[in-house]
């Protein structure tokens, strides 16, 4: 839920930022009437601030909420990789029922005649608990056009990764990523075929897999798209909170402050984790983010080994190993045949596409034809398909540094297309 204890502190959005899409979402959502589209997908790389923003929309109906006197939010569920309890869907139908329960009142006699039928319900398929406990209850209070129309907050949904079958996640991870994701997808598209007062807001990374359910005909009249990289002005929400946390920390310094916003190049994560980074009692917040900036030797041991930033490296860790295992080894090949692209300016982003690329550096090393683009296939979150291919600097930064990324380590051969 997205105010769990486990959450703590929330993710929300800093204030006077986001407005665009925070305006997108309330004006498609009405909890007087249901919108044309019942659900809303926004979609959008790592370290955009997804999560953020889908804990600002649940605050904002909140308090719009006490004003009303009900619940504007039926319910949420928030996926998170890290834990065993939000990283499988076994617990969703589950989870949101027990908030229908309290969001919508008039569902808990129904609910409760549900269970006592069927004591045995929580451990039936995902498939029949949707039925058994929020269609069928819904489809029993009959006319429900009086009712006001509730939001449920779908976060993280490529972070589902079913790890109830952890001998075969080891085995087939990204396969089985792959299919839970779309079960998920044909739950909510289940919920959002009825004419219930429900709606729906899904946030994610634009896997193509997720991406390709979307788009397909059942779910094509029923989803609103939104790429959260083009509402907006990202750089200036970026240079709004740099500038708002440089002052509250005591950096009053426009060039620093410029030069770290040029470096976020509009991705709140790396602003927000280098701000925690320099916010530090035992440094000189001024001296340590221009040291930072500077990229000198020492600045870099202390920053590649800071807590601050452990979160940022482990997104990347994470990443890479939902990718299928057996295409580890020609994953970092490609991986390094792209940073040596952009470290040589060689010019390709200019003239050709991401798979046109990989697919002429396949004939280049000898690899399979479509093997590479294959081995790449789950890093659509990090890598542009054209202009500069790493979406984000500190990427290519973190494959460098063999303490940092481990396996996924690109070394002067990786660097320079694979093992010779």
């Amino acid at each position: 839920m997205h105010d769990s204890d486990e959450r703590f502190p929330p993710p929300r959005c800093h204030a006077g930022t986001r407005g665009a899409v925070l305006y997108r979402v309330l004006d498609w959502y009405g909890y007087q009437k249901r919108p044309g589209k019942p659900i809303m997908w926004i979609y959008a790389p790592a370290g955009y601030g997804k999560t953020a923003i889908a804990g600002t929309v649940s605050e904002k109906l909140e308090a719009k909420a006490a004003e009303l006197g009900f619940s504007l939010i039926g319910a949420t569920f928030f996926f998170w990789r890290a834990s065993e309890e939000r990283n499988s869907p076994a617990r969703f139908i589950i989870t949101l029922t027990y908030q229908f329960f309290v969001s919508v009142p008039e569902l808990v006699p129904h609910i409760e005649r549900a269970v006592k039928q069927d004591p045995m319900i929580f451990s039936k398929r995902l498939e029949t608990q949707l039925d058994k406990l929020i269609v069928d209850p819904f489809k029993a209070l009959g006319d429900t056009s009086h009712m006001p129309n509730r939001l449920i907050i779908v976060d993280g949904l490529d972070e589902c990764i079913n790890s109830g079958q952890e001998s075969r996640v080891q085995k087939r991870y990204a396969e089985d990523q792959e299919r839970v994701q779309a079960r998920v997808l044909d739950l909510i598209h289940t919920l959002a075929s009825h004419s219930f007062p429900l709606s729906f807001l899904i946030l994610s990374r634009p896997e193509p897999w997720i991406k390709q359910h979307i788009e397909s005909p059942k779910f094509k009249n029923l989803v609103e798209p939104i790429d959260l990289h083009k509402v907006g002005d990202n750089m200036f929400d970026v240079e709004k909170f740099v500038r708002d946390e440089l002052t509250r920390i005591g950096v009053d310094d426009k060039n620093l402050a410029k030069r770290l916003v040029q470096r976020a190049s509009g991705h709140m994560l790396y602003a927000s984790t280098v701000i925690r980074h320099i916010d530090d009692p035992n440094y000189d917040p001024r001296t340590h983010l221009r040291s930072l900036l500077d990229g000198s030797s020492s600045s870099n041991h202390d920053l590649t080994h800071s807590t601050p930033f452990s979160s940022l490296h482990e997104l990347y860790r994470q990443i890479l190993r939902s990718c299928h295992e057996g295409n580890s080894r020609t994953m970092v090949e490609v991986l390094g045949e792209l940073m040596a692209c952009d470290e040589y300016e060689l010019g390709f982003s200019d003239v050709a596409s991401l798979d046109e690329v990989v697919s002429l550096f396949n004939g280049l090393s000898g690899r399979d034809p479509g093997s590479g683009t294959r081995a790449i296939r789950g890093l659509h979150s990090i890598l542009n398909t054209s202009r500069s291919w790493f979406i984000h600097s500190s990427f290519p930064e973190f494959l460098r540094n063999p303490d940092l990324s481990l396996e996924f380590a690109v070394d002067d051969r990786g660097k320079y297309g694979g093992a010779q």
